[in-house]
């Protein structure tokens, strides 16, 4: 028999069920309160069970908050579990469960606000003599914790650009450093849904106070421009940038922008290395508060610790920025229970039901938010997860503001900031409010940092922290074997000094971050056959919703275009069973979080040729997916592009990098594999929490590819009719040009080959073109679904539910093209990290000014612009030719949500 209190925690005194803080098997014998309780089912570390008796219909409680309604009469040591959450402990093979879920989830019904009884307290009271650190005072505002010299993109056609002249950088002396900021935003045709959001996210980048210099670099026809960016901080009176900064516009071929571009930069390294640290006023501190890969755990020691240590910092005038609305969503009356006034308390709630109803117009509920990481690691539903978020608002701290996502911060004391629970979504909305350092809580090891924002990672529990101890900073599991919260408290504070006065990060010393921006919406209202009530209680099944808005698979059979006889040889690979342009090793992250590391891993990889000669090169694939995003439609359109790659013709060897608390977990692709009838046994798996960290994760990898004796591929004669090949048109372009682009396709399809096409691509809706490659002006509609593998060669439209270039070249891969060809007119196009794009152009001014970047030049009537597309692909294909953009370095990859996801 076992004491309670080495095996279990209880929220709060009155609770009716505890947590368990270690794995108990069933016939666990327990002392409670005097009596000896059995337990009849396994109940794994972080899921709770009871500790008083509970009748049917009665609410369970954690802080005293009811998360879920008994199915039964439950009496002390019953395992609580939910449908959901029963559900995803069984799929990870856990024995001694019980047959059916012991409770269901409490409802999420709106809150009513009882405006008598709100309390309109006082702020926590303020040291005698407020402390200091050492930063970089500011001109425009709070002094800066860091002093890093910033590349901004103003949209995703800059993103691979300023990557790239950052890297040029690389151990520049300039303070902190150079650092990119690359993100997946504004890189349509037409005006995104969160234009306001993403214009406030970068100019509060510029004015961060970390933010020692800034370029900020568009693209000739950007939507969201340099110039949008001035406009936006001039009629919302942001101030004048103080810092060293000039504004960009890329006007010509990617070498020569970047010694221009660099140019720019260079005379600002040594102003930004010569500045000192001085003692500034820990009043300038401004604290991001984030959670990311929670458990059970978060709400009882790392999130109070850090709401402790966001007290102290406003007890020094300081400032702590909470975020993530839909992670507070029934834990309203605990955000509320000290307020500021009635207008503050109106504007959260608000703000609620606002993300309640953007949810809702996708066919989503907040219910969606939980990971299966956060499931699995106890937070059953998401009433849990945000009493359990909202613990970082200590109970004596007063909610002092509300504001729009990055919006500039009105002053110091406590702040909640509108944003969804993804996590890099939402802290890229309060460094844009003008957070200066990074409080992230985690219970499974988030392995998350920001460009030039330390952040500070606190872990739930001892035995984490240990196995992560090189990426995590605080212990917050001390709490759990005795350390008092005061001395953790003392201790931690003392830590946010030292690192706000230059101590590195465990994150900055790793090396690692990612920036990704609120991301657009489609939705801006409800619609019939797919919207929701904001209470969820009206769902929608996946098959209900409309075919084209959930982007439902198609029976992949081409259509019945035209074809030509020619057959232009192209030296390929004998791999296996088949002749390919290339044999890829993949690795592939399941999960925006895992994505760097891949990326890091992959290029060592390809450094120290971990495979050998089996493979031509090592690739990662990191995009924004996986977690923090709703799931359904958007869910299953995200899991087939995936797949597309795995099983993707070039695709030699491939693993999967989880990060190990994402709701598409290597678990989850396992049997998604399966479904497609492929062996998971011909893939590698690795976890970068599990496995633990960076250093161990990449010998994890390292050893998986090592490990196998494959014969390197070889030579061998084909043709063009081998391959399955993207064509694409961005910018104007002539009839001569449409036909020639036909031609090119009619011979590939009838030399054996395919051709896909985007249904919203230019080619498509060009009547030349239609009539050269289908005989007809007529509509051609998809054949399949975005990324969806083809059933059979031939012609080919894939659904795009957007005009983003690098979706659409995404979506392209997936499908199993092997290159793309793309005619360009007024500016070039990103490669994608996979597949390579080939661009030529016809366009005489196009021609003169990115000549540099073109990788063929279309002259003469149709047929010779043909043939010179063809023999540009058979010089890629046989690896004669590398692709410009590939070249340069400037590429990228980013998966669509469609037109039915939305972050949460």
């Amino acid at each position: 028999m076992v004491r309670f209190e080495r095996i279990g925690v209880l929220p709060e005194p009155g609770d009716n069920v505890a947590i368990a803080s270690q794995r108990l098997d069933a016939g666990t014998v327990i002392e409670l309160d005097g009596a000896a309780v059995t337990l009849p089912h396994t109940v794994l570390e972080g899921h709770r069970f009871v500790v008083t008796p509970v009748p049917t219909g009665a609410a369970l409680t954690s802080w005293n908050t009811a998360f879920a309604r008994a199915s039964r009469d439950l009496v002390p040591g019953d395992y609580v579990c939910t449908p959901t959450s029963l559900a995803a402990v069984t799929a990870r093979g856990v024995e001694g469960l019980p047959k059916q879920p012991s409770a269901t989830n409490e409802p999420l019904d709106p809150y009513e606000l009882n405006e008598s009884a709100l309390h309109f307290g006082a702020q926590v009271t303020s040291v005698e003599q407020p402390g200091t650190f050492l930063g970089y005072p500011r001109e425009q505002g709070p002094a800066g914790t860091r002093n890093h010299v910033v590349l901004l993109a103003t949209s995703s056609r800059s993103s691979g650009f300023v990557t790239e002249l950052a890297r040029r950088f690389d151990g520049a002396d300039a303070g902190d450093g150079v650092v990119p900021v690359a993100h997946t935003e504004g890189g349509e045709d037409d005006v995104p849904n969160n234009l306001h959001f993403l214009l406030a996210t970068l100019a509060g980048f510029t004015l961060n106070p970390n933010v020692g210099a800034v370029l900020i670099v568009d693209t000739e026809g950007d939507v969201v421009s340099g110039q949008a960016i001035k406009d936006f901080m001039a009629e919302h009176d942001y101030p004048a940038l103080k810092v060293p900064h000039a504004y960009f516009t890329r006007k010509a071929g990617f070498e020569h922008d970047l010694t221009a571009a660099g140019a720019l930069i260079e005379p600002w390294l040594p102003v930004v290395d010569a500045q000192p640290r001085v003692e500034v006023p820990l009043a300038d501190l401004k604290i991001a508060l984030q959670c990311g890969g929670s458990d059970a755990f978060s709400g009882i020691s790392a999130n109070p610790l850090a709401g402790q240590v966001s007290a102290e910092v406003i007890r020094h005038g300081g400032t702590a920025v909470l975020a993530e609305t839909d992670e507070l969503i029934g834990a309203e009356p605990y955000v509320l229970k000290n307020v500021r006034d009635l207008a503050t308390a109106k504007r959260f709630l608000a703000t609620i039901k606002s993300f309640k109803e953007r949810v809702g117009w996708h066919g989503h509920t907040a219910e969606g938010n939980p990971s299966g990481g956060n499931v699995y690691r106890g937070l059953y539903n998401i009433v849990l997860k945000s009493i359990g978020a909202a613990r970082k608002l200590p109970r004596e701290v007063r909610l002092d503001h509300v504001i729009d996502y990055a919006e500039p911060l009105p002053g110091n004391g406590y702040i909640f900031m509108d944003s969804p629970g993804n996590d890099l979504e939402s802290v890229a909305g309060q460094i844009g409010s003008g957070c200066n350092l990074i409080f992230f809580t985690t219970g499974n090891g988030s392995i998350t940092n920001f460009p030039f924002v330390p952040t500070l990672k606190f872990v739930t529990t001892t035995a984490r922290y240990e196995r992560l101890r090189a990426e995590m900073d605080v212990d917050a599991g001390k709490y759990l074997t005795g350390t008092t919260m005061a001395d953790l408290t003392a201790e931690t504070f003392d830590l946010v000094v030292r690192v706000a006065s230059g101590e590195k990060s465990a994150g900055e010393k790793a090396g690692h971050s990612q920036v990704s921006i609120w991301r657009n919406w489609r939705q801006t209202g409800p619609r019939e056959g797919i919207s929701i009530s904001t209470d969820g209680r009206m769902s929608r099944t996946l098959a209900d919703l409309p075919a084209e808005d959930r982007d439902a698979p198609l029976d992949g059979m081409p259509h019945q275009g035209l074809t030509s006889d020619g057959r232009t040889s192209t030296e390929l690979l004998r791999v296996d069973d088949r002749l390919v342009p290339e044999a890829v090793g993949l690795i592939l992250p399941t999960s925006l979080c895992s994505g760097q590391i891949a990326l890091r891993i992959a290029a060592q990889a390809e450094l120290e040729k971990w495979a050998g000669d089996s493979v031509t090169r090592m690739v990662a694939l990191p995009h924004t997916e996986g977690c923090g995003s709703s799931g359904g439609a958007s869910e299953e359109t995200f899991a087939r592009i995936m797949l597309g790659y795995l099983l993707h013709p070039n695709t030699r060897m491939a693993l999967l990098l989880e990060h190990g608390c994402e709701k598409t977990h290597n678990d989850y692709f396992r049997s998604r594999l399966v479904e497609a009838g492929a062996d998971p046994a011909r893939f590698g798996w690795a976890s970068i929490q599990a496995d633990g960290g960076l250093d161990a994760v990449g010998g994890r990898v390292k050893e998986w590819f090592n490990g196998f004796q494959l014969a390197a591929p070889v030579d061998e004669v084909g043709d063009l009719g081998a391959l399955t090949i993207g064509l694409e048109a961005r910018g104007q372009f002539s009839d001569t040009t449409a036909e020639a682009l036909a031609l090119i396709g009619r011979e590939i399809v009838g030399s054996g080959g395919s051709v896909v096409l985007s249904s919203r691509g230019a080619l498509l809706a060009d009547n030349t073109f239609r009539a050269a490659a289908f005989g007809s002006t007529d509509p051609v509609g998809p054949t399949i679904a975005h990324g969806q593998r083809l059933a059979a060669p031939g012609w080919h439209v894939m659904r795009m539910p957007g005009t983003d270039w690098m979706e659409t070249a995404t979506g392209f891969g997936a499908t199993g093209v092997q290159q793309i060809l793309a005619h360009v007119a007024g500016g070039t196009l990103s490669a994608q990290r996979f597949v390579p794009v080939v661009e030529f152009s016809n366009d005489p001014e196009t021609v003169a000014t990115y000549g540099d970047d073109l990788d063929a030049v279309a002259t003469g009537a149709a047929a010779e612009q043909a043939r010179i597309g063809l023999d540009t692909i058979a010089a890629v294909a046989s690896r004669r030719l590398v692709p410009k953009a590939v070249a340069s370095g400037n590429v990228g990859f980013q998966i669509t949500r469609g037109l039915l996801g939305t972050s949460m």
